[in-house]
């Protein structure tokens, strides 16, 4: 049984250290990306539970890499969350077409982010 871990896909370096700052209090255990590329190549380097990914970000978006992490077999079924500032309801019409479980608003809600990763922790997903 692998240990559960959390892909954090982020290329704002603040947004990125709040979201691993409130992984680590949570207790989760995750590993962090700079931009899409990064993400993927940690992805198909190593196999995570759950992806939360930025929408916006150099070399690759949240859109490519989620397409991307569909198209291997290992993430079929990961959950992947992503994370938006644009206009919800067109970024999340768009990302569910391309399998993202859930888009969430930016600035994030971490008690929603929490609530969210407990969902999945019970499904014994993440």
């Amino acid at each position: 049984m692998m240990s559960k871990q959390i892909l954090l896909v982020e290329d704002n370096a603040k947004t990125r250290e709040q979201l691993s700052l409130f992984l680590a209090q949570a207790g989760y255990q995750f590993i962090t990306a700079v931009d899409g590329l990064d993400g993927l190549n940690k992805a198909l380097n190593q196999e995570f539970s759950l992806i939360i990914t930025d929408h916006k970000m150099p070399l690759m978006d949240g859109f490519a890499l989620a397409r991307n992490l569909r198209d291997n077999a290992t993430y079929e079924d990961t959950p992947i969350v992503l994370l938006t500032t644009d206009d919800f309801q067109n970024v999340e019409q768009k990302a569910l077409k391309l399998g993202v479980n859930l888009v969430l608003p930016k600035p994030v809600s971490f008690e929603e982010l929490g609530n969210v990763l407990d969902e999945y922790e019970e499904r014994d997903i993440a």
